[in-house]
């Protein structure tokens, strides 16, 4: 079995290379030290991140580093990296070391009898606003998705290759990767990891970043009958008018791949 692991990458460039080397000791404990590839995808870091990333290229012959034209956001970014990943099971998660890699083993372990595994976060280190907001998010991806409440969606998720092939077939611009997961299988499991605080830097995360997502969920997966006429109704579709612009570019571009 080849895993793939695929990072959505911006502005984290100190970080980078101490991300890798835990990579390297769980595929380790996972006997997988020849038989795993990771990718990294530059967002359009204002840092020197794509530097430092193709440093480590130099270094490391599983790492692919892919550098795209501009930002497309963590969606879109992931994409990428799904389109260009070989591996028979597939390990997503975010650049800052919140999401520790020492938790791949019980992933891997959960997609066998699971499609998709998501992570639930124990002990969680987000600032209290961030909380409530993902709560949220939570709530409104249930409605909209018809999906259980406990099923937490969160970006530190490992998915079967078969499910991949489904979701790249995918190709419009405006990506929301859980509801491409939810709309292709109702076979997910769950695990509980632990939550590191961020070690450098602040978060990319914003509500204005929420509420559009929220708008590709609407427009592209939403399972429940919306009324227009009632006041959710008229919510979300003052979200789709204030935030989504239209978008007839392409899901991503690629401008250097290492």
């Amino acid at each position: 079995m080849k895993l793939s692991v695929i990072i959505p990458v911006f502005n984290s460039s100190k970080i980078l290379e101490d991300l890798i080397e835990r990579i390297i000791k769980t595929s380790e404990k996972l006997n997988m030290k020849n038989d795993f590839e990771v990718l990294m995808i530059n967002d359009n870091s204002s840092d020197n991140s794509w530097d430092v990333l193709k440093k480590l290229s130099k270094n490391y012959n599983f790492l692919t580093c892919i550098n795209l034209t501009k930002n497309f956001g963590q969606h879109n970014a992931i994409m990428a990296g799904l389109n260009n990943a070989v591996g028979d099971c597939m390990i997503t998660l975010d650049d800052d070391l919140q999401h520790p890699p020492e938790f791949f083993p019980e992933i891997i372990n959960k997609l066998k009898n699971f499609d998709v595994c998501y992570t639930n976060y124990k002990n969680r280190k987000h600032v209290g606003w961030k909380r409530a907001v993902s709560a949220l998010n939570n709530f409104v991806s249930s409605f909209l998705l018809n999906k259980p409440l406990e099923i937490y969606m969160s970006s530190y998720r490992g998915i079967n290759k078969k499910i991949v092939d489904e979701i790249i077939k995918f190709k419009k611009p405006d990506v929301y990767l859980d509801g491409l997961i939810v709309n292709t299988t109702k076979n997910i499991g769950m695990i509980t990891v632990d939550h590191h605080a961020r070690k450098i830097g602040e978060s990319n995360y914003t509500f204005k970043k929420l509420l559009i997502l929220w708008s590709n969920m609407i427009i592209n997966f939403s399972f429940f009958p919306l009324r227009y006429a009632s006041i959710l109704g008229i919510i979300l579709k003052l979200i789709i008018k204030l935030f989504r612009k239209k978008n007839n570019g392409p899901q991503y571009e690629i401008l250097e791949k290492i």
